[in-house]
């Protein structure tokens, strides 16, 4: 039987996953100054990076059209599976459902789940991994989805933004924390909750600071054994290979891979941004 994964472009797929045809990426448009960026391969990150810097206004961001959906579910293979970043950051999700119903109307006999990943960027590439991983294996559709969805309900994702102004302006983090770090000068480490929103762990001094605070997070939690995480970075691949020893030196993952930011995490992360999921 074969199975399908889509995942929307806030999911930093590794150079692995834009090779293999098992996963197909359906993109978010942004929209920056006087110019519109279609998230997919033909997205230059250097340029998106320059027109958020030039602009005065944030950059905004629209989800993917129920069609645009459907023609990626319609793809021929008896199981779908669908990977949208959180319901509660983006109608992406909303989209990908309504795409759900109408293919189920049409085709019954395929197989479609809509993941909400309650997460973004590291987090969405964790979630695309573990569905092919259990596909893979020959299990059913039903407990690839019953054990995936337990899956996002445990995972972790934790990120540390060189600026927060993108997240203030689009109404993504409270005013008032993104005031006191542009004021004094702080980072914060933050985290996904529970209901796919964006939460405070704590404040640090600097960016070296923070990425330890991050480290001693992760080393503490001991639900990492034999796992993989994921480090998503914004144009800085030498501090994530520096998070990635700190973090060797201090856990056992069983596997720790680095991607790039793609257009819609770039623009939350901008340069300089890590996000960890695990």
């Amino acid at each position: 039987m074969g199975f399908r994964i889509i995942v929307d472009s806030c999911c930093d797929m590794s150079s692995e996953m834009k090779e293999n045809a098992v996963f197909v990426n359906v993109p978010l448009i942004i929209h920056c100054g006087c110019r519109n960026f279609v998230d997919d391969s033909t997205l230059n990150q250097a340029d998106l990076l320059r027109e958020m810097k030039q602009s005065e206004d944030a950059p905004t961001t629209s989800c993917p059209s129920p069609q645009a959906y459907l023609d990626a579910m319609d793809c021929g293979e008896e199981d779908v599976y669908v990977v949208t970043l959180s319901a509660a950051l983006s109608g992406s999700h909303n989209s990908a459902q309504a795409a759900r119903t109408m293919l189920e109307e049409e085709k019954p006999e395929v197989n479609v789940h809509v993941f909400n990943s309650r997460s973004a960027s590291a987090g969405e590439t964790l979630v695309a991994l573990k569905i092919r991983e259990l596909a893979q294996t020959g299990v059913s559709f039903k407990e690839v989805v019953q054990k995936v969805e337990q899956f996002i309900s445990h995972m972790q994702t934790l990120f540390i933004l060189e600026s927060l102004e993108n997240l203030r302006k689009n109404g993504r983090l409270r005013k008032l924390q993104a005031v006191l770090a542009a004021a004094l000068h702080i980072k914060l480490f933050l985290h996904g909750t529970p209901e796919g929103e964006i939460g405070m762990l704590s404040k640090a001094l600097s960016m070296r600071q923070a990425l330890n605070k991050m480290v001693s997070h992760i080393a503490a939690d001991g639900n990492h054994n034999d796992s993989t995480l994921i480090i998503s970075h914004c144009n800085c691949p030498d501090r994530a290979f520096g998070l990635k020893e700190q973090i060797e030196r201090r856990c056992d993952f069983a596997n720790i891979i680095i991607v790039e930011t793609r257009g819609i995490a770039t623009v939350y992360a901008d340069n300089g941004g890590i996000v960890c999921a695990y």
